[in-house]
Order: structure tokens, then C-alpha cells, then sequence
């Protein structure tokens, strides 16, 4: 297995994840912003089962999903259903982003398309939060807390 494979396993983990964590977050958000979770859910189903075909053709099993998520705090309301689809999305496009570094060719374009999607992303649920600014200067780069 290559450190790509490696890359894209963790990718495959982080796509779980977000999925997990579309189920709080589209239970507590209004007719406005539902779609936007029920969008960004589907958009990682797809890209988990891209990578996981990727994966498989190369003979490598893909890592399954967890039965549960521990997820950062809990979602009792819409501001918290807001903050935590933001938090998926940065986490996911630093997976993505990290995974730029040993990627190379059709794998490298899967990584940065998952990068820029994530962003994109976060961007509307921050714009949906009305949190300023909406965008970041480097997607995938966490800040220290």
C-alpha cells in the first residue's frame, strides 16, 4: 500500500464521519437550510464511494463506517446544527488538503476537487450561520484552538 493509499484511506474515514454528522445537523435546521445539508450529505456519500471504487480497484480494502461518531458537542438547535456542519466541512477539506501532499495524477485531482468542494461548502453554512467572513484564506488549514 502507498502513502496515497494511506491518503485516501483517511479521506474514506472523514467521508464517514461527515455523513454521520449530516443526521444532527439536518434534524435541527429549518426549511431554508435543510437542503443544504441534505446537498452536502449526498455530496460525500458520493465522494466516499469514489474513493472506496478507487480503493478497491487497486485491491485495497476501503475502511467502513463506524456504528457512531462522537461529535463535538451536542446539536440542540439550529446555531448549533450551523456550527457543526461548518466544523465537518473544515475537517473534511484538511483530510482533503493533507492528502495533496502524497497524491499525484487522477488521485491528486480527486483530493483537490474534495478540498474545493468542502470549502465551498463551509463557506454557505457560514454564510447560513452569518458568521464573518464566510471564507477562509487557506480551505483545509485548521487553526489551532
Amino acid at each position: 500500500m502507498t502513502r496515497a493509499d494511506d491518503r485516501l484511506m483517511a479521506a474514506v474515514v472523514a467521508e464517514h464521519a461527515a455523513i454521520f454528522g449530516y443526521g444532527p445537523v439536518g434534524a435541527r435546521l429549518d426549511a431554508s437550510t435543510v437542503t443544504l445539508a441534505q446537498a452536502a450529505e449526498a455530496a460525500h456519500r458520493a465522494r466516499r464511494d469514489a474513493v472506496v471504487m478507487r480503493l478497491l480497484q487497486r485491491g485495497v480494502k476501503a475502511p467502513v463506517a463506524e456504528a457512531a461518531y462522537a461529535l463535538p458537542a451536542p446539536v440542540t438547535d439550529q446555531a448549533s446544527a450551523l456550527k457543526l456542519a461548518i466544523m465537518i466541512e473544515e475537517r473534511t477539506a484538511a483530510i482533503w488538503r493533507a492528502a495533496l501532499i502524497d497524491t499525484t495524477g487522477d488521485d491528486r485531482r480527486l483530493a483537490v476537487d474534495g478540498l474545493i468542494d468542502a470549502a465551498i461548502r463551509a463557506t454557505r453554512f457560514r454564510k447560513a450561520a452569518g458568521v464573518t467572513p464566510t471564507t477562509v484564506a487557506f480551505p483545509g488549514r485548521l487553526e489551532p484552538n
